[in-house]
């Protein structure tokens, strides 16, 4: 599983223990609020860890050893003299108490006489945005801590936006280090003023400032005596008393279906987590993306049957009708989702390599998993003041607004309705790492007047007209490897066995079709995207393609044969060493790469990236041609 998703399901799925006799806190927490899940974010050296380390020191939360171990560990010197360094009871990781930040997200349970809390402590360095947005992600309150004697810094208007991009509609800003500043109510108006100015841009709940002192303790469980100006909750109390119910049951029932459930040949159930809404035995519900209708016959909640379900709950559903439903799909009642392949999204960028247009990633919303692209950058928006400045490419940690297409229609909804629907995140189809985190905004109409039109005359009678199967020779290799020279020689030979072909060469099509793009990444994207689809085209002629082209990225050439068909892209790796490569330059243009003239050269400047698994591999500066041909023409058309 993805690391974000793991880490959302692990916080989501934490168990919500109860106290008893030896928990700390020695009560059964039974409030009506509920369970509070928050975070505590904000700038380097803020005082996040600290504060929630001395919350839970005070409240006497923590268990007798590991009260032990903090004054031994703090005696060791990591605090100063005399002091106790109340963060060694979130930062875990070695790395953390040697340097004394927070590098990871430290998830805490705790309980009060009042409430159950879950903590997400999140590191405040800008390298870690990523873990922070992953401890934002499922909470739904942000205690942000602001360092009164240096004010708002740049990345606590970052971790202020992602908060807000996640869905967070409750603040609670604890203005800290009040110590430092003699407890001044002026230093703290001044920061409160601030704040204030700042949460005008978002649509929030509620948002509350406190001025604390996380290393003394002032108004972390109770009110500080030397703040008599103050005359708010301490932060504690805040906490238990902060109402973040939603009412979702308006919004009508979703239930993306986790997994179907077959056990016998009489049982068919479908399981899921209900996103929003309740559900009662016996109400019509439709299946989306196919819009099929059926009825409830059935609930089982945790294995028994249940009237009704309602959101969080996990539950397995049993259809009237035998209806087609999978993994991926929705059933839901009365709500907004719908199905479409194009919406605009605003993401979080996580990639160590920048987003640029045209890429393909694979995208996970909810069950979902579809392939698809960023095909439109519409702008960056600065962390900081939150205007939109233009751009083509989004580096690590930057959040951008953006348009999306997907290979297929996925069932969505927007965000600010359901945060399972309209959150997603994005996954390098290379490595496998999670690129970016983002939220659905509003579908592109442009998808529902759409329609793939059948034709009367499918490629199969095309290829029997021409008596031949139809597929692509994608010739990839370095500039000056001979993949033009071979592909034409290919061409020729098939032509000669009474085989349909056409030839598409990198320089030829630059010269027409692709006229108006250059060598940038995403021109190059574009450029293969685009011959993909003539090339596709092509063979739903049940013409034999030739396309010759550097390709030099593995995921440009995947997406190629995802355009193509798996079982029509041929993978011809023309694999000329460099050496030679140079030694044939024609043009000259390695040297002028090597001198600096030309940018984003494959082989010199820009890396070519070996294909993992070409159906035939041909070295042309130690196989004859007549070889090489030889052996590809086979290879298409047999002995």
């Amino acid at each position: 599983m993805d690391e974000l998703q793991a880490a959302m399901q692990q916080f989501s799925s934490a168990p919500v223990e109860t106290g008893g006799q030896d928990a700390p806190g020695g009560k059964d927490p039974q409030d009506a609020r509920g369970l509070l899940r928050f975070v505590t974010c904000g700038s380097v050296d803020d005082g996040k860890s600290t504060l929630i380390g001395h919350m839970l020191y005070d409240a006497k939360l923590i268990f007798a050893d590991q009260a032990q171990a903090l004054e031994l560990e703090s005696a060791a010197g990591l605090a100063g003299e005399g002091g106790l360094d109340y963060s060694l009871l979130l930062d875990g990781l070695a790395a953390e108490r040697e340097q004394g930040i927070t590098i990871d997200v430290a998830y805490r349970y705790f309980s009060t006489e009042r409430r159950s809390f879950i903590v997400a402590d999140c590191p405040g360095h800008e390298e870690y945005t990523r873990n922070m947005a992953v401890g934002a992600s499922n909470c739904d309150l942000a205690v942000i801590l602001v360092d009164v004697s240096r004010g708002l810094l740049p990345q606590t208007y970052r971790h202020v936006r992602i908060c807000a991009l996640v869905g967070i509609r409750h603040f609670v800003f604890a203005v800290n280090k009040m110590d430092l500043v003699g407890y001044d109510e002026e230093a703290f108006t001044q920061v409160e003023r601030y704040i204030a100015e700042v949460m005008r841009e978002y649509q929030v709940a509620s948002y509350t400032c406190i001025p604390v002192s996380a290393t003394e303790g002032d108004n972390i469980t109770v009110a500080s005596q030397r703040m008599p100006w103050y005359q708010g909750p301490a932060l504690l109390p805040c906490l238990e008393q902060a109402d973040v119910a939603v009412d979702l049951g308006e919004q009508g029932f979703t239930l993306p279906v986790q997994r179907v459930c077959r056990p016998n040949s009489t049982f068919r159930g479908f399981e899921g987590t209900v996103a929003t809404g309740r559900i009662v035995v016996g109400e019509a519900v439709r299946i989306l993306p196919s819009g099929t209708s059926s009825i409830v016959e059935r609930l089982l909640v945790a294995g028994a049957d249940a009237s009704e379900a309602h959101a969080g709950q996990a539950i397995t559903v049993v259809l009237a009708d035998e209806v087609d439903v999978s993994r991926g799909c929705v059933i839901e009642r009365e709500s907004a989702a719908e199905a479409s392949s194009f919406f605009s999204a605003t993401l979080l960028w996580m990639g160590d390599a920048a987003l640029t247009a045209g890429k393909n990633y694979l995208f996970k919303l909810g069950t979902q998993t579809v392939p698809g692209m960023v095909y439109e950058i519409s702008y960056r928006v600065d962390a900081t003041t939150g205007e939109h400045a233009l751009a083509k490419r989004i580096e690590k940690n930057e959040i951008c607004a953006c348009k999306i297409s997907l290979g297929q229609k996925v069932v969505y909804q927007d965000f600010a309705a359901n945060r399972t629907l309209g959150s997603m995140i994005l996954v390098d189809r290379i490595t496998n790492e999670t690129a970016a985190a983002g939220v659905i905004e509003h579908k592109l109409n442009r998808s529902d007047n759409l329609t793939y039109h059948a034709m009367d005359i499918t490629r199969e009678l095309r290829e029997q007209a021409l008596g031949q199967r139809a597929c692509t020779l994608w010739f990839t290799g370095l500039s000056g490897s001979d993949k033009s020279t071979l592909a034409n020689e290919v061409e020729k030979h098939l032509h000669a066995l009474g085989c349909h072909t056409m030839l598409l060469d990198g320089d030829n099509v630059r010269l027409g079709l692709n006229r108006n793009l250059g060598f940038t990444e995403p021109d190059r994207i574009e450029n293969i995207r685009r011959v993909s689809e003539v090339a596709k085209l092509m063979n739903d002629a049940g013409l034999i393609v030739l396309a010759s082209f550097i390709s030099p990225f593995v995921r440009d050439r995947r997406a190629a044969a995802e355009v193509i068909g798996a079982n029509s892209f041929v993978e011809v790796y023309v694999s000329t060493p460099l050496e030679a490569c140079e030694q044939r330059d024609v043009k000259g243009l390695y040297a002028k790469a090597r001198a600096g003239e030309i940018a984003n050269f494959t082989g010199v400047t820009s890396p070519y990236e070996v294909p993992e698994h070409p159906a035939i591999t041909v070295d042309t500066s130690s196989e004859t041609l007549e070889s090489a041909v030889e052996r590809i023409v086979t290879l298409v058309v047999g002995n």
